[in-house]
């Protein structure tokens, strides 16, 4: 069954990429930590199933993520997606979902984990920022990258211009790598991934305006 689940903190937009994606889905389930999350409202426009657990009704982390953890096996998701989930998740809920929990950064990793990507590099000077899909593991932001997309730092960027520019390509990879993953394409094989099928130009780096 083609089921995904959701983890949204926020706004959700690469959530909404998701949503508005065309690739067959038995289900999705949208899941947020925060009861005032924006892309709640969204996801019922498509009309997805909602869910709220509040990470402060619980006393700690593994707790709240014992909960969640019960909450994501009701539907049997061949996938989870973390589309913008602000919240670091502790080693054994990582374990338990290995290789089914997939992440979108902000950066070309391994450059830049954390967060404050985008300020960060303009602070060190950096000429190619992007942003990546990879599998979660517990060390965080270095876990088998999937795929990842490149752009331009231009000389008058801003932190939001920057921002803006990677978040376009955020949309455009995470619905590819999700859709690799629910048609049983992608393969990981230790740190590395291998899609089947893949012609080199879907799978190599996106360089929109870059010098050639």
């Amino acid at each position: 069954m083609k089921s995904l689940v959701i983890l949204i903190s926020g706004r959700g937009s690469n959530m909404q990429a998701l949503l508005e994606a065309e690739f067959y889905m038995d289900r999705i389930t949208v899941i947020s930590n925060n009861p005032a999350a924006e892309g709640l409202e969204f996801a019922k426009k498509y009309n997805v199933e909602t869910i709220i657990l509040d990470h402060r009704s619980y006393p700690d982390r593994e707790t709240f993520d014992h909960a969640l953890a019960e909450k994501i096996d009701t539907y049997q998701p061949k996938l989870i997606a973390l589309a913008g989930f602000m919240r670091i998740l502790s080693n054994s809920f990582v374990q338990r979902y290995q290789g089914r929990l997939m992440n979108i950064h902000p950066s070309l990793l391994p450059a830049f984990p954390g967060l404050k990507t985008h300020a960060r590099v303009l602070q060190e000077g950096i000429k190619i920022h992007g942003c990546t899909v990879h599998f979660v593991t517990p060390t965080l932001d270095h876990g088998p990258i999937v795929i990842q997309a490149a752009i331009p730092v231009l000389p008058n960027d801003t932190e939001a211009s920057l921002a803006a520019r990677v978040l376009l390509q955020e949309h455009r990879i995470f619905p590819q790598a999700v859709q690799w993953f629910m048609e049983d394409r992608i393969r990981l094989e230790g740190n590395r991934v291998e899609i089947s099928d893949c012609c080199i130009c879907e799978s190599a780096l996106y360089s929109p305006g870059l010098p050639e």
